[in-house]
C-alpha cells in the first residue's frame, strides 16, 4: 500500500492492492482528535490473480499482478474513483513490481519473475522501451530517487542491487551484492544518497550511494548491517517525521516533497503489479556498534555505544506497539530543510511475524 504523493480532492489518499486481485482506495477523514480511513473506490483486476504491487506517479497510479500484467488505473478528482486506462501482458510469470518514473511519470518500470526488468510509456502502452536481463533472478523491487533525476535502483531474489542511469540503461552503474534477496528498496526522504534495503534472510542495509550516484562508479558503503535470525525481512521503510526541530519559517507539511507534477489536471493514475510470496525475523535489544571500516553493526544487551537502536518491536501475540519516548517536530519535514541526524525506520519480517521500530543516529 502506498500513499499519494499529494492530496487529490482535498484528501490525502491511500492505495491497497491485496491477495484478492482487488486495488483499493481509501481517503483520511479528520475530525477533531480523529483520523479514519473511509473506503472510497474499489477495481477489480483479472479473476483468479494476486495483486502484488502498486505506485504512484501524481497523475497516475500502476499495479501488477500474479499473471505477469500490468494495470494502468486513473483517479478522477471529481469522484474520484479508479477507472481502468490500459492494460498489457508485461511478463511471463508473476509481475512483482511497478514503479514510476518520477520525474518521467509517463515512464513506468516492471520487473518479474522472468528474472526481466523493462520500462514501458504509458502513452504507447504494452510495447516495452526496453528490456534488461542483467539481473539474473526475479526482479521484485524497483525505485526511482525522488531526488536526483535519472538514478533508478532496482533489487532481485539475485541478492544484488543495481544503480542506474535511466539514459542507458545497458549495463547498471553500480553493483552491490547484499547476500539476500532484496524484497524492498527504498530511499530516504531526504537524503539523497541512502537507500534502504530488506533483505529477507539477510536482515536489512541501509548504503551510502553519494560517490556512485555523483560519479557514476561502482563506489559505495554499507553504513548499517543487521541480521535478524529465524526471520526473512520483507519490509522496510523510512519515517519522514524528524527528532530535531526545523527552522521557524518553515510551517506546513508538504506533501507534495516528491518532484513530480500533474501530467494531467483533474487526473490522478496509479500503476499495480501483481505477485505472489512472503517472509521472516527475530529479537529485541539491537544496539549499534561501529566496526571502524564506516559500518554500523548491531549486537544485543549492554549499552548503546553507537548509532543505531531497537526502539521497540511488536509481534501478531504481543497485543500493541508501544510509542516512542522521544518527541516528533510538527515542522516542514522538505527537503531542503533536512539537517537532522536521527532517523527513524521500521521494518516487519516473515516467519516471527514482527514489526520493529528503529532509530539511527547518522553522525
Amino acid at each position: 500500500m502506498k500513499w499519494c504523493h499529494v492530496p487529490v480532492a482535498g484528501h490525502a489518499l491511500l492505495c491497497v492492492a491485496d491477495a484478492s486481485g482487488s486495488i483499493e482506495l481509501l481517503r483520511l477523514v479528520g475530525s477533531e482528535n480523529t483520523y479514519t480511513l473511509q473506503p472510497f473506490s474499489t477495481f477489480a483486476l483479472d479473476k483468479h490473480c494476486l495483486a502484488l504491487s502498486l505506485d504512484w506517479s501524481t497523475g497516475k497510479t500502476g499495479s501488477s499482478d500474479s499473471r505477469g500484467k500490468l494495470h494502468l488505473i486513473r483517479v478522477n478528482e471529481a469522484g474520484p474513483r479508479l477507472h481502468d486506462v490500459a492494460t498489457w501482458q508485461a511478463h511471463h510469470f508473476e509481475a512483482w513490481i511497478a514503479a514510476f518514473n518520477y520525474w518521467q511519470t509517463e515512464i513506468v518500470y516492471s520487473g518479474g519473475d522472468d528474472g526481466l526488468l523493462k520500462g514501458w510509456d504509458t502513452r504507447t502502452p504494452g510495447t516495452s522501451v526496453f528490456t534488461s536481463k542483467r539481473h539474473s533472478m526475479g526482479v521484485c523491487s524497483i525505485q526511482s530517487s525522488p531526488h536526483r533525476e535519472n538514478i533508478l535502483a532496482t533489487g532481485s531474489y539475485d541478492e544484488h542491487v543495481l544503480l542506474w542511469d535511466t539514459r542507458n540503461m545497458k549495463q547498471p552503474f553500480a553493483d552491490m551484492p547484499v547476500q539476500g534477496g532484496v524484497w524492498r528498496l527504498k530511499w530516504h526522504p531526504f537524503h539523497y544518497h541512502l537507500l534502504l534495503a530488506a533483505c529477507m534472510h539477510n536482515g536489512f542495509k541501509i548504503f551510502n550511494c553519494r560517490k556512485a550516484i555523483e560519479e557514476k562508479q561502482e563506489s559505495y558503503t554499507v553504513s548499517v548491517s543487521q541480521t535478524l535470525p529465524n526471520s526473512l525481512v520483507y519490509g522496510a521503510d523510512w519515517s519522514w517525521l524528524y527528532f530535531r526541530r526545523l527552522p521557524q519559517t518553515q510551517q506546513s507539511f508538504c506533501l507534495g516533497s516528491f518532484p513530480c507534477s500533474d501530467p494531467e489536471a483533474g487526473t490522478t493514475e496509479v500503476c499495480n503489479q501483481k505477485v505472489v510470496g512472503q517472509s521472516p525475523a527475530p529479537s529485541s535489544d539491537h544496539l549499534a556498534d561501529n566496526d571502524g571500516e564506516g559500518r554500523t553493526r548491531l549486537q544485543r544487551g549492554g549499552k548503546p555505544r553507537s548509532s543505531f537502536q531497537l526502539l521497540t518491536e511488536n509481534s501478531k501475540s504481543s497485543g500493541q506497539l508501544h510509542t516512542v519516548g522521544s518527541k516528533i517536530s510538527d515542522d516542514d519535514p522538505r527537503l531542503e530543510g533536512a539537517n537532522s541526524d536521527s532517523t527513524l525506520l521500521a521494518t516487519c519480517s516473515f516467519y516471527d511475524h514482527v514489526l520493529r521500530l528503529w532509530k539511527w543516529q547518522n553522525s
